[in-house]
């Protein structure tokens, strides 16, 4: 380890200690309303020192490139994100919390990820970004962060409602050459371990997230596509109706868990 390295890991440990750099942290009961329980809920100790450390948490980098990206200029119109938007600390608080939501535009579900592309070619006239890429995955932990600790509620009603029944749907349908469904692991076998590893209830208050055997920051449908090649089952495109749907019931399931962005998971 170089010099470096070295004075990083004990400033690192430093602060740990003394608890200056700690962000979240909040008490365990904080993770759970009534029978739901955030991911966090069921972590190793280190993993969740990871999370609550903003200068250990690795999510932290995409979130601060995401930062940069709401004030850079693009496009043909000559402007950021930060031109019509201004603080995304006071703009965009709380916008993450009600996300996905039904879109009268496309007649669908859209979540933040594909409203941020929107604004970017309709707003800026710049082109979208790639989903799944570091860009927008940083601009959207960026955006999600500043409702850190409030709790998501979604609207499951009015033209919401098919969708939401969709998302139901896919959530407890069996699949894939395992033959297993979404509920079978995360309604049904919480807490129990699985490759060593202990099955959570599902939940996807911290997304993006950093995952920490990708080695990278991802987003809820990344995790959705994972799970189905899990299964052996044929996922669905990133952005895809499917996971939108999908992506609504789950967001459900959580309603009331406080937003963690950007969560550590292994």
């Amino acid at each position: 380890m170089n010099r470096s390295a070295a004075f990083l890991v004990a400033l690192g440990l430093t602060l740990l200690l003394s608890g200056i750099a700690r962000a979240q942290g909040w008490p365990i009961e904080r993770y759970q309303v009534e029978d739901r329980k955030s991911g966090y809920f069921y972590l190793g100790q280190q993993t969740r020192v990871l999370q609550d450390d903003d200068f250990l948490n690795p999510g932290m980098s995409a979130v601060d490139q995401g930062a940069g990206l709401w004030r850079k200029v693009e496009g043909s119109e000559g402007k950021s994100c930060s031109s019509c938007h201004a603080n995304a600390a006071q703009t965009m608080k709380g916008v993450a919390a009600r996300y996905p939501v039904f879109d009268a535009k496309s007649g669908g579900i859209i979540n933040l990820e594909l409203v941020i592309n929107r604004e970017r070619v309709e707003k800026m006239g710049a082109a979208p970004y790639k989903y799944e890429s570091p860009e927008l995955l940083a601009i959207t932990a960026y955006i999600a962060t500043q409702s850190r600790g409030l709790p998501k509620v979604v609207e499951i009603t009015g033209p919401a409602a098919p969708f939401f029944e969709q998302g139901k749907e896919f959530f407890f349908v069996r699949r894939g050459q395992i033959d297993l469904s979404c509920a079978m692991c995360h309604d049904d076998r919480p807490g129990v371990l699985l490759r060593g590893d202990t099955i959570s209830q599902g939940q996807t208050n911290e997304f993006p997230m950093y995952r920490l055997i990708w080695h990278t920051i991802s987003s809820t449908h990344r995790m959705f596509e994972w799970c189905n090649a899990s299964m052996r089952a044929e996922p669905y495109a990133l952005g895809s109706p499917e996971y939108l749907a999908l992506e609504l019931y789950v967001a459900w399931r959580g309603r009331g868990l406080p937003i963690e962005t950007p969560g550590v998971r292994k």
